[in-house]
């Protein structure tokens, strides 16, 4: 990797309706425009590790948090934060006006996680600016995407499933498994009004994704941003609000790879994410021709040699567009 790039420009970009996302640049100013597009939904940047799989002397590399996480305002969980106006098509909106506000003519998108689902709708929104794409842990928030990570996975971790289910049945009105999809419910009790509610929930919402991540990651850790209610209310607030709207796609990302497929692009992907099976980045490889597929066979959701296979991917389209 490269060395971690400390931002030397950042701010707060009002996208309207009250909402403000903060974004940040590194690398060379005149360097090529790479955005970076962080997981989730509601992962935030974290602590800038991002940066360090772009080579800081070829790219003028920028980021942002999406509405609603992160030091971008109102958080999501905050009254003043417009949730039913947080969807994909805002984000893709926020994207492009960030680019313009940033006087980008075209950039590379990155994406991890939830975040290549948004780089390839932005792609297929704006396919005229987008260099090329490097997508790691591949995802599309499809409806079965998001039913095998919030109920098929529970195949493989039972007990923890049941806990969750259990929590949901408990506090969720009207909810009972098998009747129901859970991460609905789970999405319901993130925007009851009592703050309680919303800890609980968002604490069983952690406790699963921590489960279901731990294949291929060296086995259970708890990840203690859980224990933070200001990163975990809104995070499982957003998470639950994509995911019971089949990430407000429609068209399905998949559907459209035929508008971006003369796009260079490379899909990095675990063998051993259970999170994200390999199916759906070898769904978008048949689909997109320019593209290259690299399965890791011993990783999961994100590992050392699927971070390496990243940044090589960046490093070859450099080549080729600079």
């Amino acid at each position: 990797m490269h060395p971690r790039a400390v931002p030397h420009t950042s701010g707060l970009l009002d996208v309207g309706g009250g909402q403000s996302v903060y974004w940040e640049e590194s690398g060379n100013p005149r360097g090529i425009p790479a955005l970076y597009v962080h997981g989730g939904p509601g992962g935030g940047l974290g602590a800038g590790g991002y940066t360090m799989k772009l080579d800081p002397e070829r790219f003028r590399v920028l980021a942002f948090e999406q509405r609603g996480c992160g030091r971008s305002t109102p958080r999501a969980g905050d009254p003043a934060h417009d949730l039913d106006a947080n969807t994909t098509a805002r984000l893709v909106a926020d994207m492009e006006l960030l680019r313009r506000d940033r006087g980008v003519e075209a950039w590379v998108l990155n994406g991890v996680s939830w975040g290549s689902t948004l780089a390839l709708a932005y792609a297929q929104a704006h396919p005229g600016r987008t260099l090329g794409l490097v997508l790691m842990a591949v995802t599309t928030t499809r409806r079965a995407e998001v039913d095998w990570i919030t109920e098929g996975v529970g195949t493989l971790y039972p007990e923890a499933w049941d806990r969750l289910a259990t929590h949901a049945e408990l506090a969720a009105p009207g909810y009972r498994r098998g009747q129901g999809r859970l991460v609905e419910a789970y999405a319901a009790l993130m925007r009851d009004p009592d703050p309680a509610v919303r800890r609980a929930a968002a604490s069983a919402w952690g406790a699963w994704e921590d489960t279901h991540v731990s294949i291929g990651a060296g086995g259970l850790h708890r990840d203690p941003s859980w224990q933070d209610e200001a990163w975990a209310v809104p995070f499982a607030t957003l998470v639950t609000h994509y995911w019971a709207h089949d990430g407000f796609l429609e068209p399905p990302v998949l559907d459209r790879v035929a508008e971006i497929a003369h796009l260079p692009a490379w899909l990095i992907h675990g063998r051993l994410d259970v999170s994200g099976p390999a199916s759906t980045p070898w769904l978008l490889h048949q689909r997109w021709p320019a593209s290259t597929l690299v399965v890791v066979e011993d990783e999961g959701h994100g590992g050392p040699r699927m971070v390496e296979a990243w940044c090589e991917a960046n490093d070859t389209l450099a080549d080729r567009v600079a």
